[in-house]
């Protein structure tokens, strides 16, 4: 299915070198942000009380968390879970306040706006919980990537799986560096929608270079940067309902889903954005800078010929 067809290949390798040179900029500057402002970790990774509560109607979010706002927290993640009657919510440590204390006065204050409210569970999230998680989560993002790295190096060659790990490294580092420059709180969705950029990303690169692949068959008169150039070109179509599509889904979420799905929904935007730069301009460029040649791809076969003749020989 097409949009629209490019008749001319568009020469995206000719502004490699400088878009590189942007992308490092971009990701050094992430790295920076990260070492020294560092991320605005949730109460899943630093620990603080978590409670559940019941109401007898629809709760209002937004009232749940302007009260418990009233009492002085300020970080405090209100969401519904189960149905729209059960609301979570999570608190972060406060210095001279136990958790029962805590779970005490959050519960008086929303019993003042409505007497029917009941506590279903209440409980302390320590910060060696955290402390796991935040561990658990970088192994999960070590994983993946070294999971692609293994299936590109098998499905294509060497160069395309360094390529792409690269490239998605690249992504993650990227969000990651938004979250710590603007303070955004980053909590298990948010991680859960960078393993989502991770996948989504790698889709976009395995649709690229299977594209390469393709055309060094069929055009044996291009030079790598012809076929890397023809290869994108050819896929802009499906590049641009794909990711308009997935965009729009995502969008619907950051405006209409509430706090709750507010940074995951950020996380994704994020990572879809620089996933389409990153699959083009890092790592197609990676592959053309790595040397990529038809014969990588493209294995010589023999044909049927016989012994005795001192001429015949391997052909492609």
């Amino acid at each position: 299915m097409e949009l629209f067809r490019i008749r001319k290949d568009i020469p995206f390798m000719k502004y490699a070198l400088v878009l590189n040179a942007i992308s490092i900029i971009t990701f050094v500057l992430a790295v920076f942000f990260l070492v020294t402002k560092g991320l605005h970790l949730s109460v899943e990774f630093t620990g603080g009380t978590v409670m559940e509560v019941s109401y007898s109607q629809p709760a209002d979010l937004e009232k749940v968390r302007g009260t418990i706002q009233a009492k002085g927290y300020t970080d405090v993640t209100v969401q519904n879970f189960g149905t729209a009657r059960d609301v979570m919510i999570r608190m972060p440590v406060q210095k001279g306040v136990t958790s029962a204390q805590q779970s005490e006065q959050v519960l008086a204050a929303l019993r003042e706006v409505d007497p029917e409210v009941e506590l279903r569970r209440t409980e302390f999230v320590g910060p060696s919980v955290g402390e796991e998680l935040v561990t658990n989560g970088l192994l999960a993002l070590g994983v993946v990537l070294l999971g692609i790295i293994i299936y590109l190096a098998f499905r294509f060659e060497w160069k395309f799986g360094v390529a792409a790990a690269f490239a998605n490294f690249h992504d993650v580092v990227i969000i990651l560096g938004f979250f710590a420059f603007f303070q955004w709180e980053f909590s298990l969705p948010v991680l859960a929608g960078v393993l989502a950029v991770l996948g989504y990303s790698v889709n976009e690169s395995v649709v690229v270079f299977d594209r390469i692949r393709e055309t060094f068959r069929r055009q044996r008169k291009m030079d790598t940067k012809q076929v890397i150039n023809h290869a994108i070109t050819s896929t802009m179509s499906r590049t641009v309902i794909t990711h308009a599509s997935t965009e729009a889904m995502v969008l619907a979420m950051f405006f209409f889903g509430g706090p709750s799905l507010h940074y995951f929904s950020l996380a994704l935007t994020i990572g879809i954005v620089f996933g389409i730069y990153s699959s083009i301009f890092v790592g197609a460029a990676i592959v053309m800078w790595l040397g990529v040649k038809r014969e990588d791809l493209v294995k010589p076969t023999k044909t049927e010929h016989d012994p005795n003749d001192p001429n015949a020989g391997a052909v492609v």
